[in-house]
């Protein structure tokens, strides 16, 4: 049968955000005891004692029982790109699909810093580009296929640390940074190495700053 401590271990492991604020003791242990009782008297299907659930979570950080965040070491001279007045084109996919992308790849001009980014998925299609293609791009499709159209959005592109592509954590770490600072993800896109995080546009500078003293941290 699970214990009390077992339990409040289980819990808090299951919610990042949560073990790392309390690693950082940046949270109440007992409002938090307050908070998943409720969950471990379900599993126990009987009622907790307060102080014994207060005290599981005050021993899991005196015998460093939380696991501590993955800290990333990025390359030398790494840096932010930024691009601003970006669209996202969101399709229903079809078998015209091939076709459609090799016409807005023709629009592009990419030795003048032109952007796009096409993801594929099950039963969509995200195409992400400059604002000023986004006209001739609509012009291109037929209105059946677009499902949605996002306008004024910024894209942060970085290179990712070549210790990062195959451990654990990365996404959540440059993700977790903006959350903290109630910035919205819209969408991410990346490469082997590299990794663009699409924001809206008012929050581009923000995101900037942020992530720019993650890379220099």
């Amino acid at each position: 049968m699970p214990t009390i401590a077992h339990l409040t271990r289980k819990i808090i492991e299951k919610k990042p955000f949560l073990e790392e604020a309390l690693s950082q003791g940046i949270i109440n242990n007992a409002a938090l005891a307050l908070q998943i009782i409720p969950e471990i008297e379900k599993e126990l299907k009987k009622k907790v004692k307060f102080s014994a659930v207060n005290l599981a979570i005050r021993r899991m950080e005196e015998n460093s029982e939380l696991k501590h965040p993955v800290h990333l070491n990025f390359e030398k001279g790494t840096d932010i790109n930024l691009k601003s007045n970006i669209v996202e084109i969101i399709l229903y996919k079809n078998e015209k699909i091939p076709e459609y992308i090799k016409k807005i790849y023709n629009l592009m001009d990419f030795k003048k810093g032109d952007f796009l980014a096409i993801t594929q998925g099950v039963n969509e299609v995200m195409i992400i580009t400059n604002e000023k293609h986004k006209q001739k791009i609509v012009e291109i499709l037929p209105n059946k296929v677009i499902k949605k159209k996002i306008s004024s959005l910024s894209t942060l592109t970085i290179n990712i640390p070549e210790s990062a592509i195959e451990g654990i954590g990365f996404f959540y770490i440059l993700t977790k940074e903006l959350t903290w600072e109630n910035i919205s993800v819209i969408d991410v896109v990346s490469t082997y190495s590299e990794i663009t995080l699409i924001v809206k546009e008012d929050d581009a500078s923000k995101s900037f700053d942020i992530l720019k003293k993650l890379i220099t941290r």
